[in-house]
């Protein structure tokens, strides 16, 4: 196993770090530097490979990373002008995610820390997400809330620090990014189904269609969209509403939703000093107004990532590798040497592993 030796430390600008993204259908490389910088980065998605099915075949989505991952690392390395030797560790996902794409980058990114005598770093693809802010914002300091709304996971938690998480609410069945494509895909409006669904409900009244927002009140902290999912279908089989509306009567249902969600979440643990959404429905522009708003009503900072930073992508694997390497719990130090090289891919993978079980799916997050 290799030690992290800060090679990079000589500039002042601190370590470099490699980190490989393949949990679900993007392949992504990035070299992520300390002081805040993207080296360089790449992505390479799947779009057109899984839209004929209207959704993620995870067999495909393996399959496409295996043939690009390496061509990609290549290429990213390339374009920075840097080699192995300038890398003070390598970061990946290592769950959750979907297990064959996960092991596909793992094992690339054991391959070369093998390699070069640099340590690997395991990262959870959701710490991902809920260090990405920081990267973008230098000023954001822990504790924060967290929002984490994404196509798998749909989560409120309490960012005390790297490694430090407490789940305040999850999601009891079905996670807001996955009820998108769903609409999306009862519409008609292809796959990927969340950009669709926001475009559309632009064109639509998010009063004219009366659906329901579960859970809404409720002294139960968590989620539920399965419902609103089902709702929706009802909608569109009737033939009394312009999809256009439908579209953003659900838009609106979510938002009311995570607004209401994250009400009971401060009440029980607030107050915070900042608010911030991560996650790919963290791209949705009526989500973050919404957010910005409560935000504002709650005198909490608002904080979320450059829309590139908020679908899967490198980036925040790598930069929450940097966060490791600064971390005194976690990575500082000279004798620090990195996770196992028999780490295990895991399909799931909770930040918050003491956290109470959430009746009906929620366990999965």
């Amino acid at each position: 196993m290799g030690s992290a030796t800060h090679t990079s430390d000589a500039t002042g600008l601190g370590p470099i770090v490699l980190g490989i993204e393949s949990s679900c259908d993007e392949t992504a490389v990035a070299l992520v530097r300390a002081d805040r910088t993207i080296i360089a980065q790449a992505i390479a998605s799947q779009e057109a490979e899984h839209a004929p099915y209207g959704g993620v075949v995870p067999e495909i989505a393996a399959r496409a990373h295996a043939e690009r991952v390496a061509p990609m690392i290549e290429a990213v390395m390339g374009q920075a002008g840097l080699t192995l030797d300038d890398v003070d560790a390598i970061a990946a996902t290592a769950g959750p995610g979907l297990v064959g794409g996960v092991m596909v980058g793992l094992v690339s990114a054991k391959a070369l820390a093998m390699a070069s005598g640099k340590p690997l770093l395991a990262i959870n693809h959701l710490e991902g997400h809920a260090l990405s802010p920081r990267l973008a914002d230098e000023g954001l300091a822990f504790p924060y809330l967290l929002l984490l709304v994404s196509g798998g996971h749909c989560q409120i938690l309490a960012v005390d620090g790297v490694g430090q998480y407490r789940r305040l609410a999850t999601t009891i069945d079905d996670a807001l990014g996955e009820a998108f494509d769903k609409t999306a895909k009862l519409l008609g409006l292809g796959y990927p189904g969340g950009p669709a669904v926001e475009r559309l409900a632009r064109d639509g009244d998010p009063k004219a269609v009366p659906l329901p927002r579960p859970l809404k009140g409720s002294a139960e902290p968590h989620f539920s969209f399965a419902g609103l999912k089902s709702a929706v279908l009802r909608a569109v089989e009737s033939g009394a509403h312009d999809p256009a509306d439908i579209a953003a009567s659900f838009q609106q249902a979510a938002v009311d939703c995570l607004i209401d969600r994250l009400d009971y979440a401060l009440t029980r643990a607030g107050p915070f000093p900042a608010l911030v959404v991560a996650g790919g429905v963290a791209a949705n522009q009526t989500v973050r107004a919404a957010l910005e708003a409560f935000a504002h009503r709650h005198a909490m900072r608002f904080t979320a990532p450059p829309l590139a930073l908020c679908t899967d992508n490198a980036a925040m694997i790598a930069w929450a590798g940097c966060e490791r390497l600064a971390s005194e719990e976690w990575g500082a130090g000279a004798d620090f040497t990195g996770d196992p090289l028999d780490f295990v891919a895991r399909p799931r993978w909770p930040l918050d592993p003491q956290a109470e079980t959430a009746r009906g799916a929620g366990v999965k997050a």
